[in-house]
């Protein structure tokens, strides 16, 4: 009986900028969990690459090409989907993107496409989902947040504002949407090998800091935040709402 309550078999799950990196491992999880699979991103070559890896592994995908930071684009693709194709019962807000500058030199257009990108975008496909999830009652939106959600460092202060605002994002999205049936919440992840981190993965410097900083020793896999996805996309988590959960091998949780 307890297992059941993470089996998303029947459930559809749309994850943005999946054709790679942490959004293509949580496609994958969640595939592996029982949820049909709707790959997003701008690139449709990339995305097809990607949906021929998970299908043959087994997994149910479609893809979804769309710029997330276009209200209207999203708007337009997320309906026009749900009336073709079916219902989007699970959201992963996982596209975004980093740029790396000294706060006093942070180039003014590269701070405007982070916040289009990290946040604008959590709204406007959280909000085109939402409307048709509220119609439903119920669905389950998960945004991937950061370490950054909680600390900063030198050179992302930008980055570190959105992965702010991302957690306080889902806060008001629970606040507004839970009456609805919706469970809203953020999963926020510490150092991984990513080819968003692959600057710092390569540097042996940074790389003995973070053994050093994290309590875990070590970068995390990507594959260490599928569990916490699933928890979050299923009926185990139907009394969770606003919060936001650290992957991060207790790095904030330790000075």
């Amino acid at each position: 009986m307890s297992l059941k309550l993470f089996d998303l078999t029947g459930q559809r799950a749309l994850i943005t900028g999946s054709s790679q990196g942490i959004g293509l491992a949580l496609a994958r999880g969640l595939a592996a969990a029982g949820a049909t699979i709707v790959l997003n991103g701008r690139d449709a070559a990339k995305l097809e690459t990607a949906a021929q890896t998970l299908t043959a592994d087994g997994a149910h995908v479609d893809t979804l090409a769309f710029d997330v930071t276009g209200h209207d684009a999203v708007r337009q693709a997320i309906d026009g989907y749900e009336a073709k194709t079916g219902p989007i019962d699970i959201l992963v807000n996982n596209a975004g993107m980093q740029h790396r500058a000294a706060l006093e030199d942070f180039p003014a257009d590269a701070f405007e496409k982070l916040l289009q990108t990290n946040i604008a975008s959590v709204f406007h496909v959280g909000q085109a989902c939402a409307r048709h999830m509220i119609k439903r009652g119920k669905g389950k939106i998960v945004n991937i947040a950061s370490v950054q959600t909680a600390l900063a460092r030198p050179g992302i202060a930008p980055y570190t504002a959105t992965k702010g605002a991302v957690a306080n994002l889902t806060k008001g999205m629970a606040t507004d949407w839970a009456q609805h049936g919706l469970q809203c919440n953020a999963l926020a992840p510490g150092y991984f090998d990513t080819p968003l981190n692959a600057a710092l993965v390569s540097d042996p410097e940074f790389s003995a800091w973070l053994a050093k900083r994290t309590p875990a020793g070590r970068w995390g896999n990507v594959d260490e935040l599928v569990g916490t996805c699933i928890f979050l996309s299923s009926d185990a988590s139907s009394f969770v709402n606003g919060t936001t959960v650290f992957v991060d091998g207790g790095i904030t949780a330790s000075l």
